[in-house]
Formats: structure tokens, sequence, C-alpha cells
């Protein structure tokens, strides 16, 4: 009995012994088959995942800054171009210890020790992984030695990139604008610059550089390398060509602008000038000027200053967004206006008597700019010699109302070139503009002071190149341009559209006269301004007169050789009230206060048997326009007709093209 009882309890213990090798053999087996099936899996199913993780680890991807598009003028001259530059960047998070890198590039770039204040101050305010650019222009020697001791500078990268350059310097600047590295404002507010952001990515801050930042910035390169496991480069696998910005060609003559600079030279002002035909901008110059060059890099703290602080200020394009009173430029439109109205005729007489016999209305004075007057005159000899006391009358007979009409349709009171520049609508004041603008109704007086160009009436000078542009082709609307068009119509083209609108909408043209309404769009293009060209032509008659007959206001700065030879009207623009002390002095310009001295204006078209081109010049405190502003143009106009047979040249031989 005791023997069975022991044997039973010795296979008991055995089959328990057996059943734990079995567990542990087939544990053994679960685990062997989990590592097989995970070495399988690394080996083949998760081979390519893996493969892309160790590649990651062991190579980089790095964007480049777009390559900008470059400007050109209307012949293909280069006006903005792009230079090669080196420069160097840390990205602090990669960087072992980043005092001893400091000191390492002190010493091979030579940095001063305020060059390493401002360096650590700037990486103290950003964040670790966010790029330091230690030098924004290296020279050739100082990115060799960069490159020949980068293993030592462990965080440390030298960029290859592009800089912009202004061959021109300040002749081009209120056209072109300027680049400077994208501010937080202009990543977040344009969505391709936010696109192709990288470290130190320059954007256009004014001019066309801005307007036409999305044509022009380009899109990324794509360098790629291999790094080792402290993430320090190796070589370089492969690299993306970004696609380069837009070549922009402009209708702008680099010759005729050049010029414009010039004839401006210490003078505050502007000068424009337009093709009246097809409206391209053959100059548009605005004085004083400064080298945009100075904002590639970072302009310094006291030249910023100095050129902000300038009273004459040169960072405004005077030219699109100065606004001043028109003065007796406005005069062709007043007459205009009162023969389209029916107001008046030609033949309207009125004696003007001067400084002692001033016309009185309400208590106030109205005086001629000539002291002993005109006498007698009638609307053509008013507009040659730009009597006041005759437009007087002739906006006192026509109303604000009816004048503010007849300035729209020609271009006052408008943007002349859209949206590419900051520019300025102005006032071309009305009953209605006061009550809404002001508050307080119209004055009989206010309409008189409107018929000579002064009061509530602002322009800039492109508005008065355009309003004359629109009078020397015959009365046509044009719409201005500065970039150029490849399917411009040729003249020939465009006279025959003119013809036929004129012709066909005739009714049509009378209506949207009589009513005031004017839309802008393509479909007015070329379409008659006028109800009768009589009065169009009449009023470029008298502008001639006034530039080529003995007592014009701008005779002495006549051309007689008719291949040359222009119309124009002067104005003189006040900025001061003159008080009766003041007038019966009688001073001359440069006894005045420069402040105190009234603008002067001179609009121009030519050549006068064959009109192509119109002009606008503005010096401001320049005193009388045919003082100042007309021998300007003479100057100009010279060299603009000659510069036309070149043009024409170049398009006959369909060289001009985008």
């Amino acid at each position: 009995m005791i023997g069975s009882s022991g044997e039973g309890s010795g296979i008991k213990k055995s089959n328990t012994i057996n059943r734990r090798m079995f567990i542990f053999a087939a544990a053994k087996a679960v685990v062997f088959c989990g590592i097989i099936g995970r070495l399988f899996s690394l080996q083949i199913s998760d081979n390519k995942k893996y493969l892309t993780l160790s590649d990651k680890n062991r190579l980089r991807e790095s964007r480049l800054p777009p390559v900008r598009g470059e400007f050109q003028d209307y012949f293909g001259n280069r006006i903005a171009k792009n230079l090669t530059v080196y420069q160097l960047h840390v990205v602090p998070e990669q960087v072992e210890d980043f005092k001893i890198l400091m000191v390492r590039l002190k010493d091979i770039l030579n940095l001063s020790n305020e060059n390493m204040k401002e360096l650590i101050k700037k990486k103290n305010n950003q964040k670790p992984w966010e790029t330091l650019i230690v030098s924004e222009n290296l020279t050739w020697d100082e990115f060799s030695k960069i490159n020949f001791y980068l293993h030592e500078l462990s965080g440390a990268r030298p960029v290859l990139t592009v800089g912009r350059n202004y061959p021109f310097k300040n002749i081009y600047t209120h056209v072109l604008g300027y680049v400077s590295e994208a501010s937080v404002k202009d990543i977040v507010g344009n969505e391709i610059i936010k696109q192709r952001n990288v470290p130190g990515l320059r954007v256009g801050k004014t001019g066309l550089e801005k307007a036409l930042e999305n044509e022009l910035i380009g899109t990324n390169g794509i360098q790629r390398f291999e790094v080792n496991a402290y993430g320090k480069r190796i070589n370089q696998i492969d690299f993306e060509e970004g696609e380069k910005g837009k070549r922009i060609r402009l209708t702008i003559d680099t010759e005729v602008q050049k010029l414009t600079h010039e004839l401006l030279d210490n003078k505050a002002g502007s000068i424009s000038v337009m093709d009246i035909y097809t409206g391209e901008i053959i100059a548009m110059n605005s004085s004083p000027s400064f080298d945009p060059n100075l904002f590639l890099y970072g302009i310094d703290k006291e030249k910023w200053t100095e050129i902000q602080k300038n009273p004459q200020k040169p960072l405004l394009n005077k030219s699109v967004s100065g606004l001043y009173s028109p003065g007796s430029t406005i005069k062709p439109i007043v007459a205009l206006s009162a023969l389209e109205n029916n107001i008046i005729s030609p033949d309207l007489k009125v004696n003007c008597k001067g400084h002692k016999h001033p016309l009185e209305l309400y208590g106030s004075k109205y005086h001629c700019w000539k002291k002993k007057g005109h006498g007698y005159m009638t609307l053509s000899n008013a507009i040659k010699q730009s009597c006041d006391t005759y437009f007087y009358e002739v906006a006192r007979l026509l109303g604000v109302d009816k004048l503010k009409e007849t300035a729209k349709k020609f271009g006052l009171g408008d943007k002349v070139l859209g949206d590419y520049f900051n520019e300025k609508k102005g006032v071309v004041p009305s009953t209605e503009w006061k009550k809404r603008a002001i508050g307080q109704n119209w004055y009989l007086g206010e309409t008189l002071i409107t018929g000579i160009g002064q009061g509530y009436i602002q322009t800039t000078p492109i508005q008065l190149c355009l309003m004359t542009a629109q009078l020397a082709n015959g009365g046509y609307k044009i719409y201005p341009k500065i970039v150029l068009d490849k399917n411009q119509d040729t003249l020939e083209e465009i006279k025959l559209k003119m013809k036929k609108k004129s012709e066909n909408n005739e009714d049509d043209r009378k209506s949207r006269f009589n009513s005031g309404i004017f839309v802008d769009d393509d479909s007015n293009k070329y379409t008659a301004l006028y109800r009768n060209k009589e009065n169009i032509n009449f009023v470029l008659n008298a502008m001639f007169r006034s530039t080529n007959e003995v007592y014009g206001t701008s005779f002495s700065s006549r051309i007689e050789d008719t291949k040359y030879q222009f119309a124009g009207k002067t104005g003189t623009a006040q900025v001061k009230r003159i008080t009766e002390a003041e007038r019966e002095l009688d001073l001359d310009t440069n006894q005045i206060p420069y402040k105190e001295r009234d603008h002067a204006w001179f609009i121009a078209f030519g050549p006068y048997t064959k009109p192509r081109y119109a002009i606008s010049v503005l010096v401001e405190h320049g005193g009388s326009g045919s003082k100042t502003a007309a021998p300007i143009a003479k100057k100009l106009f010279k060299l603009v007709i000659d510069r036309h047979e070149i043009r024409e040249k170049l398009k006959t031989s369909n060289l001009v093209k985008i």
C-alpha cells in the first residue's frame, strides 16, 4: 500500500514537470516566433519606413531664397537687377557652445565688440530654432574663410543668395520703390510671401516693387545635403533650382527719366511725361529722391532719420501722391466746361481793371494777378494771358457743379494708375461734396476761386498730365499705363477706334456729358469726352497762343522749330493767402520766405502740328509758372521728341517684346 502511494506521487510530480517544460517550451517558441516576426517586419515589411527615418537623420533639406524678377525700361535696359550676395546664418539650437562659436567668428570675420553685442542681443530676442543672420553681406574672402573653417563651426551655415541692385540709384526711386527684409506684417498679409519665406527674405516695400510683389518674388530653390551624427554638413547631395520671378518691362525711357531728374536737381517737385494716345508713361519723376540701394542690408539709423526729417519729403511720390492746388492750369478745363454747357460764347468780353478795381463780393475782394489789369478780354486772350478776372466771371456763370462734371471726365479727382502706387484721388469740389465732407453750404466766392484753381480743389501732377493728354488727343478717354502692354494698339488702330467712337456714339456722348455720368472701364476707352469738337480745338488753339504769341504767359519758353513746337498753360498756385498790404509790396519770389512762395506749374503738349506727348511740371515754392516751370518743359520737349523717333523704330522692328 505504501509503495503504491509513493509511486502515484512520483507520477504526479513527473506530470507537473512535463507540463511546466511544455509551457516553457511553448513560451520560448512564441517568443522566438515573435522575434522572427519582428525581424521579418523590420527587414521586409517596414524596411522602407526605417530607411526613410534613417535618411531623415542623415539627410537635410534647406529652402533657398527665391530669385526676384528684374525690371527693364522700354528699351530693355535693366533698371532693377540682382547681385550675388554671400551671407552667414547660424541656428542657435544646433550650436554646441554659442559663446565659443561667437569667439571663433569674431576672429575669422574681425567682428567688433559692438557687432558681438548686437548679435548676442538678436539671438536672445528670438527663438532657439530661428535663424540668426550673422552677416548679410560677406566679402568673397570672408565667405571663403567661413567655408574653410566650417568643420569647426557647429550650427553655422554659409548661404549664397541674391540682393537687389538699382544701377540708376535715385533716378527711379519713386517708380520702383525699394526692397527690404520681410516684416511680420508682410508675411501675415501676403499668402505667397508666407509660403516662400526664408530667413533674410527681402520683399517690396514701396512702388512697383511692392505692387507687383507676387509676380516678382519667384519660387524657392531646394538644397539637399548629408550630415553626420552631430548634424554637421558632410556634402551636398543635390540642388533643385527655384523658378525666377517675372521680368517686368516698363514704358519709361531711361534717358528722358534721367533728364527729368537733372531738371529738378535741388528742387522739390514733379515731372510727368505721357503718350497722349497710348497713355504710356514716358517719365515720372518726383524730387527730391534717395538711393534705394541703402535699404538692401538695413539702412543706417542716422541716414534714415535724415531722409524722414527732410522738409522736402523725399519719401513722398509727389507725382501721384502729392496734392496741390492746380492754379491757372485749370483754366482750359473751366473754359471748355463753359463752352460745352453753352454758358458763354468765345466772344464774351470782361473788363479786367487790375488790383485797384478788384471784383467785390459779399465783402471779399477778388484780384487779378496783373497789377494794372488786362483790359477787355475775350476767352481766347484770357487763356493766353491767364486773366483771373475773366475766369472769376466764367466760373460765376458756370457754377462749381458743372465744372466738376467736366473736370472729372478729364481725369481730375480720380486715380490715374490704379493700385500700383499709394495714389491720391485729390478733390474736385462741388456743393454736395462740401455738404458731405465739411457739413457746410457752398458759397459763391468759393466758386470764383475754384475757377482759377484755388480753394478746395486739389490735384496730383499725374492727373494734370492726363488732363492735358486727353485734351491734346482731341478729347478722347485713355487709360495711362507704366507697365508695357504687349497687346497695345498701334497709333493707326487707336485713331481709327477714336473715329468710330466719335461717329457711332454721338447721342450717347451728349447724354453722358449732360448727365455727368461717366464710369471708368475698358468700354469707355477712346470714347469722346466732348460734346462739340470745335470747343476742344478752341481750347488747344488758345494754349498754343499762350506759348507762341507775344503776351502769352509762356512766350519766353517757346520753340519756333515746328519739330519741337509745343503749346501749354502756366499756373501759379498760392500756398498762403496774400494780404492787401503784401499785394501792394509786389515782392519778387526771392524776397518771400521759401515756405510761403507759390508753387509753379506748367502743362503742355507737342509737337503742336501732330501732338504725341503731354507734360506736367511742378516746382514746389518755385514762384511763377512762366519763369520756373515752363523753361523746364522747354528743355525736356526736345529730348522727348528726339527719343520718340527711336521709340517708333523699336516698335516697327518688333523688338519690343515682353
